[in-house]
């Protein structure tokens, strides 16, 4: 057992299976509890509920399902221990998220181990996510001394007049189970950096991941009440968010995940006019002009449509390539894709692991089948068992097929064929999403004119649609969201910028 971690992975050994396949393991469920107040918790009324590994379909996790009244008491929580940690200097801030990044690091492979069994990912997937969310630990602790202020001029004698930033309050997080720790991580560290309390809602298809976040932040000296987590089962999912934004400590809400969850977090959030920053869907555009370098266009393409089964909010879903090299396009890229395979990541030979649950890949199939039924060209891949499918991609994709518009968030890419660039950018921006999107050619100044007429938050040229940093201002338009994530852009989402005026003369007033 990991010292300080408060997940029971004591029972993480896994065992053979009689008559089970040479790659099988059953492991013996780990238990994810709730974080509030500083303490493992038990949810009220001691209800639980579990997660199953997607392929083996072994339950891997027996979590905490909260009740509103666990819910109200991390509010409760994250409110009593603002004020100390809101006059907390910088310094002692940015201490502790370095350390946790610290301890994020030393535990890669445990977490790692718990990501796969929860979400089916391989393990470079997991281990990119734990990576990179130790750079969004630095990133943020870097920012603490960057809460600052300004001085405005002003017409007032003997005043002066400045511009403030301070902590918002008690900031709720609604974290994915897609990149559990890039984006749990990402939900609440600029948060604490500027010196709010937080609150992270788990999701319900990998609780012991996000637990796991609170375990380093907890080792890493975080007073009790600072940091909070809660799981709940996935039919109360509605009623604790709604419960959560409507408590009147909670100031900030951040949700990554879905459009159709995304608008009823918003609607929420409105009725109680909260300030929201949505994370959404997307669709991303990928275009190849007729002078682009193919060879690259292939690899930054099958890298932005299949990296973790295409289940990233940035994936690559449409390639919108023109008619003048669509044909030598579409044969590199149809080879590639061949070469990638779905498989069980704990035996780690393939280079794609699971969907998150057989339903997702049923869901695939569907608009697979319509797309075909309306005559596009299956190039590759197509097939799936369970939550397993190859990375798939079809040709003559027009716009009656769902799959021109809708968002599969799957291992599927489809290749749209254009006449020139001013068709392109009229495709791509023929949907509703707007999060990235990619523009490949030579002429940089013909590509750049491209990227500034596509509608998204992101625009990459000459590489793939699929990139992080932390410093960059990460968000969408549209349907994708409204916000940034992201270095000095997210300080305006976590902080209350005021007027504060200082008088060093009598006043005079007209009465």
């Amino acid at each position: 057992m990991v010292v300080g971690a408060r997940i029971d992975f004591s029972r993480r050994d896994t065992m053979p299976v009689a008559n089970a396949p040479a790659s099988a393991a059953v492991f013996s469920p780990r238990s994810a509890k709730l974080l509030i107040g500083g303490k493992d918790c038990d949810a009220g009324n001691r209800a639980t509920f579990e997660r199953s590994n997607p392929v083996t379909g072994d339950v891997v996790t027996i979590a905490s399902a909260a009740t509103t009244d666990d819910a109200m008491r991390a509010a409760g929580s994250a409110a009593a221990a603002f004020p100390k940690w809101a006059a907390s200097t910088p310094t002692f801030r940015r201490s502790l998220i370095e350390k946790a990044a610290t301890i994020l690091a030393g535990r890669e492979a445990l977490i790692a181990d718990i990501m796969m069994s929860e979400t089916g990912a391989t393990r470079e997937w997991c281990t990119f996510n734990i990576r990179l969310g130790g750079q969004i630990l630095l990133d943020a602790a870097a920012m603490t001394t960057h809460v600052s202020g300004s001085i405005i001029p002003t017409d007032q004698p003997g005043v002066t007049a400045f511009a403030m930033r301070q902590p918002a309050g008690v900031c709720l997080a609604i974290a994915p189970w897609n990149a559990p720790v890039i984006l749990g991580v990402r939900s609440i560290a600029m948060a604490l950096a500027c010196g709010n309390t937080v609150i992270l809602k788990a999701s319900e298809l990998c609780p012991a991941t996000h637990r796991a976040i609170g375990d380093v932040l907890v080792e890493a000296g975080f007073a009790a009440g600072v940091v909070n987590i809660i799981s709940n089962a996935p039919a109360d999912a509605s009623t604790i968010v709604e419960a959560l934004i409507a408590h009147p400590v909670v100031r900030r809400i951040n949700f990554t995940g879905s459009t159709r969850v995304g608008r009823i977090v918003a609607q929420n959030a409105a009725k109680h006019l909260k300030r929201c920053l949505l994370e959404l869907g997307g669709k991303a555009a990928f275009v190849v002009l007729d002078d682009a370098d193919l060879d690259e266009a292939v690899k930054a393409a099958a890298f932005g449509a299949f990296f973790n089964q295409g289940q990233i909010c940035m994936s690559t879903e449409r390639v919108i390539v023109m008619d003048a090299v669509a044909d030598e396009f579409a044969e590199r890229f149809k080879a590639k894709v061949r070469t990638l395979k779905a498989g069980d990541p704990v035996r780690g030979h393939m280079p794609l692991g699971s969907l998150v649950t057989p339903e997702s890949a049923r869901r695939v199939r569907m608009l697979i089948d319509d797309a075909l039924a309306k005559g596009a060209i299956l190039l590759a891949g197509g097939e799936s068992h369970d939550a397993l499918m190859d990375a798939t991609v079809l040709d003559h994709v027009t716009r009656p097929m769902r799959l021109y518009r809708e968002e599969s968030f799957g291992p599927v890419a489809v290749i749209i064929r254009v006449a020139d660039a001013d068709e392109a950018v009229t495709v791509a921006n023929d949907c509703e999403y707007g999060l990235s999107g990619a523009v490949f050619g030579r002429d940089i100044g013909r590509a750049l004119d491209v990227a500034r007429r596509i509608e998204s938050g992101i625009c990459h040229i000459n590489s793939a649609t699929v990139a992080d940093e932390p410093q960059m201002p990460f968000g969408g338009v549209k349907a994708s969201g409204y916000g940034k994530f992201g270095g000095m852009a997210a300080l305006d989402e976590f902080t209350e910028l005021r007027w504060i005026t200082l008088s060093t003369q009598p006043g005079e007033y007209p009465i």
